[in-house]
């Protein structure tokens, strides 16, 4: 009789930070129910940015909390990448995990400062913090539809490449329509100051991720 070598990967590390990502969405709602509410009703109405959005509060504990979730599954699944496209990555580099959740968080961080001080050097700092606001939640929310995709594609279905593709597509599409929405909301001011925005979409929204893309590919 042959037998086969079977190898089973540990998702322990996993299990337990999508625990703690479930943690913090679960404080979020336990101490301020009606903003999460409001919150996850983005996708359908704008009430949470007409309520919570004019103090543009970026650093309240409700999106920091949120924050933290969304480096945590965004970096699960750009691990879940690597392991579909790149396996021989994993392999020979046991900090891949934390590589990516560094340069994530380092490469958010980075880019929100120079966003800000960019904002302060041609005095939009009103209208920049509530882009910021908007964009920062819209990718919260995202973080709880990547913290499902993480869970199915971990413990339920094993991931295909043309399922992570297509799942890498509708998100792209969701980050693309919220910003077109942000635009859109701000046309008159982007129209009026038209060559800013042009030399702020190159530099801040389109440059940063193909220096991101060459990096890791």
């Amino acid at each position: 009789m042959d037998f086969s070598q079977r190898l089973i990967e540990s998702n322990d590390w996993a299990t337990y930070l999508l625990l703690a990502s479930f943690v913090l969405f679960g404080l979020s709602k336990y101490f301020y129910p009606k903003r999460f509410h409001e919150f996850s009703m983005l996708p359908l109405t704008n009430q949470y940015f007409f309520v919570h959005g004019k103090n543009d509060e970026i650093n309240h504990p409700f999106n920091i909390m949120l924050f933290v979730a969304q480096v945590i599954c965004v970096s699960i699944f750009v691990f879940l990448l690597f392991r579909v496209f790149n396996p021989a990555e994993i392999e020979k580099n046991e900090w891949l995990f934390l590589q990516i959740c560094t340069a994530y968080s380092v490469f958010v961080l980075i880019k929100f400062s120079l966003e800000k001080i960019i904002a302060n050097i041609f005095s939009v700092d009103e209208l920049i913090n509530h882009y910021l606001y908007q964009k920062l939640s819209y990718r919260n929310f995202l973080a709880i539809l990547l913290f499902v995709a993480n869970l199915i594609f971990l413990y339920i279905y094993q991931p295909q490449p043309w399922a992570m593709l297509i799942f890498c597509g509708a998100i792209v599409l969701f980050n693309a329509i919220a910003l077109l929405y942000s635009y859109k909301k701000n046309g008159k001011v982007i129209m009026h100051n038209f060559f800013y925005f042009i030399l702020y979409l190159c530099a801040l929204e389109i440059a940063p991720y193909i220096i991101l893309y060459k990096t890791f590919v």
